[in-house]
């Protein structure tokens, strides 16, 4: 059985961790390397840094703070946000990122996908789906989730994954914030319908909610980022639950 993953999320504006609900109503979080430490010493299993806003101001993610984190941390490092172009990637692996997360740019150029893949190997593309249910379909939003599109969840994850992406995280804006469970129907049928790892974002509020996303969701990771910042649930207690529900985790 394949080991679950547990990923701490550090939503970056203005240099700070932040979090909202459903991306709207941004609180502070703290300090970036201060927490990505924490999380490192604490048990994750990887770690997400997304520049939310890097997209929307048309600007580049803070590569200085990338290299900050990377020297604190032992454990893979994904970053995302206003990232464009294979000069864009470069710099943040050598500054210690190990995967990088595309969104906007993605759907506004999908050859971006294999172009990042074929240069840098589809291990370390992660393509970030935010989506929203909109009447019976789940549709894909950019720009921070501010922005819809006529892209379809299902359709476009099945795209990402022909175009030689290694990882989807996918969002349910619907979910984000609320504390009440991840997606896990619709968890369940991405998993279904492609053969890529798929992480599940948006929702999680206690400790039960992981152990769904993880059976009747199937993902093979579940990221969350408000529980962990506030201290609502510890990693190591958390991973000592799910050990208990019999779901293989690294402790």
């Amino acid at each position: 059985m394949l080991t679950k993953r547990i990923i701490p999320c550090l939503d970056i504006k203005n240099g700070r961790t932040v979090k909202g609900v459903n991306f709207q109503d941004l609180k502070d979080a703290g300090n970036p390397v201060e927490l990505a430490k924490k999380y490192s010493e604490s048990g994750a299993d990887e770690l997400v840094f997304l520049d939310i806003s890097a997209t929307e101001e048309r600007r580049k993610t803070l590569a200085n703070l990338v290299k900050e984190v990377a020297k604190t941390i032992n454990i893979p490092f994904t970053v995302g946000g206003g990232i464009s172009s294979i000069n864009d990637v470069a710099i943040l692996l050598n500054n210690g990122a190990d995967k990088i997360s595309i969104n906007s740019s993605a759907i506004q150029n999908p050859d971006l996908i294999d172009e990042l893949a074929s240069k840098f190997g589809s291990q370390c593309i992660v393509v970030a789906i935010d989506a929203k249910q909109i009447q019976s379909d789940w549709r894909v939003h950019i720009m921070g989730g501010k922005i819809p599109t006529e892209k379809k969840l299902f359709e476009w994850a099945k795209e990402v994954e022909q175009r030689g992406a290694g990882e989807i995280l996918f969002t349910s804006m619907d979910h984000d914030g609320t504390k009440n469970g991840f997606a896990n129907s619709t968890l369940h049928q991405l998993t279904k319908m492609v053969n890529i790892p798929i992480i599940a974002s948006g929702g999680a509020g206690k400790m039960e909610h992981f152990a769904e996303a993880f059976t009747f969701g199937q993902a093979d990771a579940a990221l969350a980022a408000s529980v962990f910042h506030f201290m609502e649930i510890e990693i190591p207690v958390l991973k000592q639950f799910l050990k208990n529900e019999n779901i293989s985790v690294r402790v």
